[in-house]
Order: structure tokens, then sequence, then C-alpha cells
């Protein structure tokens, strides 16, 4: 028995501590790692007369940055958790793959290979491969690390074997030209065997387009499935959870498809196009404060305000536009004078328009805060022709037991001095 305690302690080291992976001292230093790689960029993109906030081909920092932060936080307070390390190494990937864009850039399409470690970048290049695996593979161990059904088992497995075999091949093809010294970069630091054209090999764009094309979007959609089919047979903070994440991704996927459609939109239409791609950090925000329990129950309030604006912003541009039109086609005001009397207008009915959709959103998304109301206020008709003391206090502590539903209800009186 001594014997194994002094064989654990050597193994613990000369502090008598266990060096852990997932351990907090593991988690600063892969996030000083990461703030490093992060902040090389600013230079290696000014070697490469690129800019480090979203040149051609590179993937930029603020792309994966809530996704890195996310990841820390949850590794962090959830070290046994995988999800978070998921993140972690969707941060350090995609910090890896711009650095190496950049200095590639450099090297070899400005200075025609003669900066030092060349082909270091090249290997942290295809560093996006790593980034976008990570993301089916985080929807499937949701949020605990372990899959909703067994029987999406095989689906993990299909999806790995695929992965690793795109990934491996990347960076197969990748040492071979390195050892052949036949590199060649794209504009964005991309090798271009990698690029599925006529320099890459074809067994190669078989694997990417049936990786990307066909395996990763099926196994997202199935994850999806399976985290649906859960959400309806759970219930308590395990839905809450769910909740989280369907809403985080569904978010996420409202505004990638508005981005796309307003990419080729002119004037302020393209900036708001920009802007929607800022809602995929909703996804790992929603995962992040599901996997924390963080405001966990707040979902619901959430949901109903995000549809809620979403609804009103709609309708008053709708009503704003079409005020436009009619007085400057039918009416036949001036534009300045148009613009100003719809903008009263709208500004005019912004209230009760939003009261009114709140109303409605609440009745549908956001039961209980819908009840809640009711109640309260059946409760308020209820007290304006109550006399008796006695009858009020029974029917507030009734409707306070049925809107909020606590352990322990008591009524505090207090007492009317009169002298």
């Amino acid at each position: 028995m001594r014997d194994a305690q002094a064989a654990a302690q050597a193994a613990d080291g000369p502090g008598g501590r266990r060096f852990r992976l997932g351990s907090p001292t593991t988690v600063g230093v892969l996030a000083v790692v990461v703030l490093a790689l992060v902040a090389a960029g600013w230079p290696l993109a000014a070697l490469a007369h690129l800019s480090v906030n979203g040149s051609t081909g590179v993937v930029p920092w603020w792309l994966f940055a809530p996704f890195g932060v996310v990841g820390f936080v949850v590794a962090w307070r959830r070290p046994r958790n995988p999800l978070g390390w998921c993140l972690v190494g969707m941060a350090i990937a995609g910090s890896l793959s711009g650095d190496g864009s950049f200095y590639a850039v450099a090297d070899y399409r400005l200075r025609h290979g003669t900066l030092p470690l060349g082909w270091v970048a090249m290997l942290a290049q295809p560093g996006w491969a790593i980034a976008i695996a990570v993301i089916p593979l985080a929807l499937l161990l949701f949020p605990d690390g372990k899959l909703a059904f067994p029987r999406l088992r095989w689906v993990l497995w299909l999806y790995l074997a695929f992965g690793l075999l795109w990934i491996g091949s990347a960076y197969g093809i990748t040492l071979d030209v390195i050892v052949r010294h036949d590199i060649r970069v794209d504009p964005g630091g991309n090798l271009i065997a990698l690029g599925d054209s006529a320099s890459s090999p074809a067994w190669w764009n078989v694997v990417q387009n049936v990786s990307l094309v066909v395996v990763a979007p099926i196994t997202l959609l199935l994850s999806l499935a399976g985290q649906v089919v859960s959400y309806r047979h759970s219930s308590g903070e395990r839905r809450q959870q769910l909740k989280w994440l369907l809403g985080g991704f569904g978010v996420g996927l409202a505004g990638v498809v508005l981005a796309i459609g307003l990419g080729s939109a002119p004037g302020w239409w393209k900036v708001a196009g920009h802007v929607a791609i800022l809602s995929i950090f909703a996804v790992p925000v929603s995962m992040g404060v599901a996997i924390l329990k963080y405001r966990l129950y707040d979902i619901d309030r959430i949901i109903s305000r995000t549809l809620a604006y979403a609804i009103i912003t709609g309708l008053l541009v709708g009503i704003y536009a079409g005020l436009v039109l009619l007085a400057t086609e039918v009416v036949g005001l001036h534009s300045s004078v148009a613009v100003a009397v719809s903008t009263l207008a709208a500004a005019a009915l912004f209230s009760p328009l939003r009261r009114r959709v709140q109303r409605l959103v609440d009745r549908r998304f956001n039961r209980a805060r819908y009840d809640a109301d009711q109640t309260v206020a059946a409760f308020a008709a209820q007290l304006k022709d109550a006399v008796d003391l006695d009858s009020v206090r029974d029917n507030l502590a009734a409707v306070v037991q049925t809107a909020l539903e606590p352990a322990h209800v008591s009524l505090w009186i207090r007492a009317d001095e009169r002298h």
C-alpha cells in the first residue's frame, strides 16, 4: 500500500500535484497562446499587405473569437465537459490558420519563398478544416458531452471517419507539396492544391465534396433532429438547455440567410447584411449559457422579446416604405416632407404596436409570462369590489401560488397604529 502511495506521489511530481489536461492552469496557458496568436495576426497581415479584419480567403480573427471566449469559460468552469474543449480547439485552429495564411502570402506570393519557416505556416494554414469539423461534433455531443440517443452513435462514428479522412488528406497533400518544394498559394494564403481545382488531385476533390457537401450537412441536420426529438421528450433543466441551443441555431441560421440575401444589395442594405452575419455568434453564446446554466430559465423571455422586436421592425419598415411611396407617388409631396411625415407616423405607431405584438408573442412563446399577466389582471379586477380583508388575503395567496408557484407563501399585514 505504501509503495502504491509513493508511486502516486512520484507521478504527481515534486510538489505533489499532478498536471491534469482539464485543469484551470491548462485553460489559462491555452488562453495566453490564443491571445498571442491573435495578436500576431496584425504584424503578419502587414507583412502580407492584407487586412487582418477580413482579407480574401483568410479567416478573420473576430469570426472565431466568440467561440473561443465561450470555450475557455466553459472549459474553466466545466473541465469534464468536452464541448468547452471543442470550442477551445476551434479557436486554436482558427487562429493558427489565419496566421499561417498571412505568412504564406508574404512568403510564397510576395517574396518567392525566401522567408524562413514557410513550411510551418503551410502546416498551420489547413487549421480551418479542423475548425469547420468541430461544429457538427459539438452539436452531436451537446449539452453534457454525451449523445442524445444511442442510435446517433453510428452518425458520430461515420462523421468522425469522414472528418479524419478529410483533415488527414488535407495535411497529407500539404506535406507532399512541402517535400517536393512545389508550394503555390492563392491570394488568401490557401494552398492551391487544396482548392478543388485542376491543380488538386482528383481523389481529393471527391473527398472534399463528399465531406463538405454531403456528410457534414447531413450530420448537422441529423444532430439538430436528434436534439429536437430530445427536446420534445425532455423536461425541466434539460429542456431549457435544448431550448437555448435550438434558439441560438435558429438566430444564427436566420442571420446567415439574411446576410447571403443582402450580400449583393446596394447601399445600407449591404451594410445590414454584413451586420446580420454577426448573429452566428448566438450559437456559441447559447451553448455557453446552456452548459453553464447561467440564467437558464430566461430563454422564454429572450425568445419572446427577440421575436416581438423582429416583427415590430418588419412592420414598421413596411409601413414606413409604404407611406413614403404613397406620399411621393400618389399625393405628390416632396421627398423630404414625405420622409418626415412617414417617420413621425412610424414613431407614433411604435408603442401601441409593440404592446399588441408583445402580447401575441407572449401568448404563443412565453406562456408562463402570459398566464401570469392574465392572472394578475384578473385579481386586480376582483380587488376593485373586495371589502373583506380575509377574502383579499386568501385571493392574493392563491394568485401568488398560481403565478409563481413558490414553496411557501406568507402574508404580513401591518396593523394600523392609531392613538
